[in-house]
């Protein structure tokens, strides 16, 4: 046990680090948070980690919107209302939807790429969206930090009782699957 919390403390962030700027970061954050409050890791450190790759992960999707659109359209094509649902979301929210997608599970990779498409300035889009990473990593970090307590007893309720895992997995896939049903469906 001791082994794995020590590669934890030397590799843990590294393992933040990457997982943050591939994917957004939200599970690892999360965890990190969990981790710190149990004293494997440390909260600022993991906090800081998250901040820069996040801000990493959203100013390359912003470019790859930017400068490389005819590369990445076969690929977003049958995400296409989507996409639509991230431009009306722009037009609604203005720049809070730069800080508010990063709380949103799906579009927070199509979100950047579809500023990226428009003639947004490249330089408030990364003041923004260095803004909208800072409010991220901290309220998410503390959040899980404060929440630990209930996670980790969560979690051991779950491996007592290892039938609940997938209804949860499926009730949460199906309300996921269901939001972007209605919010991108003709009308």
């Amino acid at each position: 046990m001791e082994d794995i919390l020590l590669k934890l403390t030397t590799y843990g962030y590294i393992a933040l680090f990457i997982y943050t700027v591939m994917s957004g970061g939200m599970v690892a954050i999360i965890a990190a948070g969990v981790l710190s409050y149990k004293g494997v890791m440390n909260l600022e450190l993991s906090i800081a980690v998250a901040l820069i790759a996040n801000f990493l992960n959203d100013t390359f999707l912003f470019c790859v919107g930017r400068y490389n659109r005819q590369i990445v359209m076969p690929y977003i094509r049958k995400h296409r209302r989507k996409l639509a649902l991230s431009h009306i979301l722009m037009k609604k929210y203005g720049d809070k939807i730069i800080i508010i997608e990063k709380y949103i599970y799906g579009l927070k990779t199509l979100v950047p790429i579809a500023i990226g498409f428009t003639k947004y300035s490249a330089v408030k889009f990364s003041v923004l969206n260095f803004v909208g990473a800072t409010i991220w990593a901290i309220s998410i970090g503390y959040g899980s930090y404060y929440a630990g307590d209930f996670m980790v007893r969560g979690v051991n309720f779950a491996k007592d009782n290892i039938w609940i895992v997938p209804i949860v997995m499926l009730t949460l896939a199906t309300s996921i699957w269901y939001y972007f049903s209605f919010a991108t469906k003709k009308r």
